[in-house]
């Protein structure tokens, strides 16, 4: 029995350290990756970003369809 309880002992701590999860992939310059308006090309060289009308050197809040 001692011999058992010795094992498991054992065993836990090895395992203890044995976690596995997941990590989101995460892009340091992921709002220039996405596509927002969803026309097939991302942010980066969409020149209206968010599909206002509004080219986004002209659009005060490129990144809102509500605001310009």
């Amino acid at each position: 029995m001692k011999k058992l309880v010795i094992l498991l002992a054992t065993l836990a701590s090895v395992l203890t350290g044995c976690v596995v999860y997941d990590v989101p992939e995460q892009h340091r310059h992921d709002h220039y990756d996405r596509d927002r308006d969803r026309d097939g090309g991302p942010n980066r060289y969409d020149r209206d970003r968010d599909a206002d009308g509004v080219p986004n050197r002209y659009d005060h809040r490129p990144d809102d369809p509500r605001r310009y």
